[in-house]
């Protein structure tokens, strides 16, 4: 009995110790997994960032390969964006090498395509904003405005020279002033010479060097810078001479520098101008990226240059449509060729290599996005992020930054033909020193006659006009006569 009890005691000891034990393990459990949360938070602190998924395109200057790393535009862009997001992201390029368009089976390429098929998150690169895309992915506000622009090699598109392009650094208004005063001057320096009593002291007798072909030709040397016969005596003729030098000096230096700036742009003036040119002409080829928005626009365009331009490059797609923008960029400095593209990117382009030019014309205003999944969170967060960069002048500076430009280009309006309004001051002092002159031929011819109305015992004016008279009348044909009267009287 005492030995069955005793048993029954045992028992029960040996339950209840199980049981304590049971609960304490339950208990040290929970402390266990409470204790080791804390330390697998602290490591996802560095990791909880939420990770996107990038995908882009290699185009300069967005996105390049320097040092085994990805640099550019985009991913300075991409660097700001998460800064202020607050996410990480790993950057993949395109598999297929293409921005996005639908393919002949129905299915999307490209970057757009990647999205779709959730390979990747976001999309940040020079992917353009069309209804097409919109339709299927989301777009954040551009980054960039663009449009649709012609890419040329400056060579094969300057314009001829006329063979009177040597004219062009004046304006016709010009050149017919020019040629007025240089028919003025010659006139008043052979008038003056006949006038002066120093350059022609004996009308009767002596010979008069400055007739009016020897003026013209003293005028066309000093033109030309080179000094010629006969030489003035007499002060109203040099200051007319003197005038005319520092006119033609200044006209000189004027054509000179207009000239230089003539052929230094010369080159920048396209005789294609336009879209329509590009089509009337028949020396280039032209295309564009295939499967670009730029190929879908003129597709989608009702003008009829637009279409004319579309079904040159359908029916030439083999040869004429490109893979690559570097592609594009090598065929137009290497061969007869225009590209058709982002204006912003062919800015670059000039910006890079000097022998290249973008037309004037820019049509399709557009941008490029950021593509998202339809209905992701992440569209409006970086919309705004994108508003924010651009209002704190941010976008400014990247673009600064990466579109510096190596070439010193002029302005296609610097250079316009110079106007007689830009020489009036020239021609006003020219004729202040004719007038100066034809005073001074006065003055000398008075006092000449003013002595010698003295000895013949005449009034001062009769004596002027008859010098006048004489010395306007006298013909060249009295050297002649003067000739003829020596060798007689040998």
């Amino acid at each position: 009995m005492d030995k069955g009890l005793h048993l029954v005691l045992c028992v029960l000891t040996a339950m209840l110790l199980l049981g304590e034990s049971s609960q304490t393990g339950e208990k040290n459990e929970p402390q266990m997994l409470a204790a080791s949360t804390p330390d697998a938070d602290l490591r996802g602190s560095g990791e909880g960032l939420p990770t996107l998924t990038v995908t882009t395109i290699l185009e300069d200057p967005y996105v390049m390969v320097r040092s085994a790393e990805l640099e550019g535009y985009c991913m300075d862009l991409l660097k700001a964006l998460a800064a202020m997001l607050h996410f990480s992201y790993k950057v993949k390029v395109v598999g297929d090498g293409q921005y996005g368009a639908i393919s002949a089976s129905g299915n999307w390429t490209g970057m757009v395509g990647e999205i779709l098929r959730q390979e990747a998150d976001i999309a940040v690169a020079p992917l353009t904003v069309t209804s097409a895309r919109e339709e299927v992915v989301s777009f954040t506000t551009p980054f960039l405005q663009t449009g649709i622009g012609i890419l040329l090699r400056k060579d094969t598109v300057s314009q001829e020279m006329s063979f009177f392009h040597f004219l062009a650094p004046f304006s016709k208004e010009t050149w017919t002033g020019l040629l007025f005063a240089y028919l003025l001057t010659c006139f008043c320096l052979f008038l003056v010479a006949r006038l002066s009593p120093c350059e022609w002291n004996e009308p009767k007798n002596e010979e008069n060097h400055f007739t009016f072909l020897n003026s013209l030709w003293f005028g066309a040397g000093a033109l030309a810078l080179q000094g010629v016969t006969p030489r003035p005596k007499a002060l109203s003729v040099r200051v007319i001479a003197a005038v005319w030098w520092l006119f033609t000096i200044a006209l000189l230096a004027a054509y000179i520098a207009n000239f230089t700036a003539l052929l230094s742009s010369s080159s920048e003036q396209l005789p294609i101008q336009t879209f329509e040119d590009l089509v009337k002409q028949r020396k280039l080829e032209f295309g564009t990226l295939e499967g670009s928005s730029t190929f879908y626009f003129f597709k989608n365009s009702k003008n009829p240059i637009h279409q004319m331009i579309y079904e040159y490059m359908d029916k030439r797609r083999d040869h004429v449509l490109v893979k690559t923008y570097q592609e594009a960029v090598q065929r137009v400095m290497e061969s007869d060729y225009a590209f058709i593209g982002e204006s912003i990117s062919q800015d670059l382009a000039a910006a890079r290599h000097c022998n290249l030019i973008r037309a004037p014309e820019v049509i399709g205003a557009r941008g490029f996005g950021i593509a998202t999944t339809q209905a992701s969170p992440w569209t409006k967060k970086l919309s705004i992020a994108v508003l924010k960069l651009r209002e704190s002048g941010d976008l400014d500076y990247l673009r600064n930054k990466w579109w510096e430009s190596s070439c010193l280009h002029r302005s296609r309006d610097s250079w316009s033909p110079l106007q007689p309004q830009a020489l009036g001051g020239l021609f006003l002092t020219l004729a202040i020193g004719l007038a100066l002159g034809v005073i001074a031929a006065l003055v000398e011819l008075s006092n000449k006659s003013r002595h010698a109305a003295g000895h013949v015992k005449k009034s001062c004016c009769s004596v002027f006009i008859e010098e006048m008279c004489t010395r306007l009348r006298v013909k060249e044909s009295a050297r002649h006569g003067q000739e003829a009267a020596g060798k007689a009287n040998a």
